[in-house]
């Protein structure tokens, strides 16, 4: 399957996502009612239709996840709305800003006046991700793409290794118990640009190995980084794409009075450090691209869900959950800390009977590059063995894709434990994670046979 060679088809579109009037923000243990807007949440959609034979719509939006509350209606909606289109085409990714809306009922405790309940939000938002995907999809038009490698400095490795051999998120770096950072860093930017017949510039996929969490704990409506990247690179639209990053930061872990000294220097916020650096990439590789702009490519889009083992807990795991609840009950933790905690001790008593956990997959082919995604939080090293066995010329890795299977850590971040890579921060464990890599490869690989 080497994908159909034939015109491509492109069309580019972008909506506000951004609510008129309070909302609760997700991303947190705790309650936070937004209390303003730094500026606008957005949505992008890319469509490519090659021939009539493969299709995709590329969807990202400033968003944390894509809980269940939006895939399935939003594509009953396209169904009904673009006759031509298959919905199971549509691929999904949030950009992971921690300072967009809930989504879904249940997971806070919002006040009932003046705030914008999740239901709502997510009316309000599909309305407009049908739009945008809409729009895209009919203004598809003769047109062509190129790619390019670039690198800019923007994720960190965030968890901390100390002498006992366990490990922290965010953990003391000054710590004289201190040993280093768990797992290695990968600086490129895989690069995607989308032209018309004109060699105008339509959109830039930029898949960047870090979450947008800069801001995160703020409590106003903020799309993080991608604002500013958005707001340097004004060539085109914008498809926000964190790549293999679960265990990555865009705050530095040591080295930090060095840090703020130079964005005070330069006169930067955080955010528009990293817009800067990656806006100044981009530019300097879309030069090269545009030299290079094809029309006529192999394209294949292959969809399948993929049953992967779930990560079994121990009744070690329940007896901890249990007595975390407790400490927390006699706190008055008001936090959905407890229901995190709850959640393990459900799931020991039906994973006997439910023992996998079932993802949906995309993986691309446009000319020589691959696109394959994932609903995880994925740890680096994963988007590695994917990258690395690739027969692809450049391989995309796209997290956050389609919905959320939270944290997928590796062995080594088990082992040190802490937040992210225990059993309460994920479904699918290290045996899930390798037949996630393996099943992602082979079906990169049967796209160049």
């Amino acid at each position: 399957m080497n994908g159909v060679a034939a015109e491509l088809r492109i069309g580019a579109a972008t909506v506000s996502i951004t609510p008129d009037k309070p909302i609760a923000l997700a991303g947190q243990f705790h309650t936070r009612i937004s209390r303003g807007v730094d500026n606008p949440i957005t949505a992008t959609a890319v469509a490519i239709e090659a021939g009539k034979g493969e299709q995709a719509i590329l969807l990202s939006a400033d968003i944390v996840v894509f809980f269940p509350t939006v895939p399935e209606p939003l594509r009953d909606r396209l169904r009904a709305k673009l006759p031509g289109f298959d919905p199971r085409k549509l691929v999904m990714t949030a950009t992971h800003t921690h300072t967009s809306a809930v989504i879904e009922e249940g997971m806070y405790e919002i006040p009932k006046d003046g705030v914008m309940q999740p239901s709502e939000y997510v009316a309000f938002m599909i309305e407009r991700l049908v739009d945008v995907c809409a729009r895209a999809w009919q203004q598809r038009k003769p047109g062509g793409v190129s790619w390019g490698l670039g690198h800019a400095v923007v994720g960190h490795n965030r968890r901390a290794v100390y002498a006992d051999g366990t490990a922290k998120m965010y953990g003391a770096t000054d710590d004289p118990n201190f040993r280093g950072i768990e797992g290695r860093e990968d600086h490129g930017l895989e690069l995607l640009f989308f032209w018309n017949n004109e060699k105008k510039l339509l959109a830039t996929g930029i898949n960047v190995e870090c979450p947008s969490q800069v801001v995160e704990g703020r409590s106003t409506v903020n799309a993080d980084f991608w604002h500013d990247v958005r707001e340097q690179w004004r060539d085109g639209l914008v498809l926000g794409w964190p790549g293999a990053c679960g265990d990555h930061s865009p705050r530095p872990m040591y080295r930090k009075a060095a840090e703020e000294r130079m964005l005070k220097l330069r006169g930067l916020t955080s955010t528009q450090e990293i817009g800067r650096r990656i806006a100044r990439e981009v530019a300097d590789v879309c030069k090269l691209a545009r030299r290079d702009i094809r029309a006529d490519v192999p394209f294949a889009h292959k969809v399948e869900d993929i049953a992967l083992p779930v990560r079994k807990v121990t009744e070690k795991e329940v007896a901890e959950a249990q007595k975390e609840i407790e400490a927390l009950k006699k706190k008055g933790d008001k936090s959905r800390r407890s229901a995190w905690y709850q959640k393990t001790i459900d799931r020991y008593k039906t994973q006997e009977q439910e023992p996998t956990f079932t993802v949906e997959v995309h993986v691309l082919r446009i000319g020589d590059i691959a696109i394959a995604t994932n609903p995880f939080e994925l740890f680096h090293d994963y988007g590695a063995q994917m990258k690395a066995r690739s027969k692809a010329e450049q391989t995309f890795v796209i997290e956050l894709t389609g919905g959320w299977g939270r944290y997928l850590p590796t062995v080594r971040a088990v082992a040190g434990g802490g937040y992210s890579a225990v059993v309460q921060s994920g479904m699918v464990g290290p045996e899930g994670g390798q037949v996630l890599v393996d099943r992602t490869v082979e079906m990169i690989n049967a796209m160049w046979k």
